[in-house]
């Protein structure tokens, strides 16, 4: 039975400060939420698409890249951050302090591998690799959450915050790539492992969908997991090697750069 055509102003996670307008229908079926977040996700291989044209790195610009995705990282925690508020500042702040926990013992544990391998990256760059790949990958749980939950309040929603996500995938994508690229990997590799990276959206879009009310509680402390977790590997992986490689006040600018950049994306996505 269709339900009764309603109006209301909503927050579209994940980008803070970006209203809509949305009519809601009858929620979606389970195969069109499948289709749709499984095209979300491999949007974050496009981020990979900037290093088809150039692949020489020098030292100083191998440093100003991780500062970039150091930027884009750090502004994606904030606006999870922002969010996770909205659904409890304490359980978003206590799933905050688990991620930085999680990824600060994860990267002690590898560390101890030091013939550790990732395609063409060895040791230490391997590691890091792991890292944020592994990190991106957790973020993208509480993204395919946010799909599930929103189709649960209708079609009409749920197709407009995951048109919102997938756009938002793609810088994401681009801080893998920023990663791997440089060091040796691949173009394909890099857009491969950036789509892997989102894989998690599909897998739990359905299932959040299908028990919403169970889902919506843990939505916080998800999202302040992934901030928490991005926000460590930012400062205690990308942001001193990248100060290693280039001139401080470069690398202060790239990532002010990065940041704005991605807060001016998420604000355009209004218009």
């Amino acid at each position: 039975m269709q339900k009764a055509l309603s109006r209301k102003t909503i927050q579209v996670y994940p980008l803070p400060l970006v209203h809509f307008e949305v009519e809601r229908f009858v929620p979606a079926d389970t195969l069109t939420i499948l289709f749709v977040s499984t095209l979300t996700a491999i949007t974050t291989g496009l981020g990979a698409i900037p290093f088809l044209f150039t692949r020489t790195f020098s030292r100083r610009n191998l440093g100003l890249a991780n500062a970039l995705a150091a930027g884009l990282m750090i502004a994606a925690s904030l606006g999870l951050l922002y969010e996770g508020g909205r659904h409890g500042i304490w359980l978003t702040a206590a799933g905050g302090l688990v991620g930085v926990a999680f990824v600060g013992l994860s990267g002690r544990l590898l560390a101890g591998h030091k013939d550790l391998k990732l395609g063409a990256l060895e040791g230490a760059d391997a590691r890091r690799a792991l890292l944020i790949i592994g990190v991106m990958t957790v973020h993208s749980l509480t993204e395919g959450v946010g799909m599930g939950v929103s189709f649960g309040d209708g079609e009409e929603l749920g197709l407009l915050i995951t048109l919102v996500i997938a756009i938002h995938n793609i810088p994401e994508g681009l801080a893998i790539s920023l990663v791997l690229v440089p060091k040796g990997t691949p173009v394909w590799r890099a857009a491969a492992w950036s789509i892997f990276s989102s894989l998690p959206q599909p897998l739990v879009a359905v299932p959040a969908f299908l028990a919403v009310e169970t889902f919506t509680p843990l939505l916080g402390a998800g999202l302040g997991f992934a901030a928490g977790a991005m926000l460590w590997m930012s400062s205690h992986e990308l942001v001193p090697e990248a100060v290693e490689d280039a001139p401080g006040f470069q690398v202060a600018g790239v990532i002010a750069l990065g940041v704005a950049g991605m807060i001016l994306a998420q604000v355009l996505l209004q218009t």
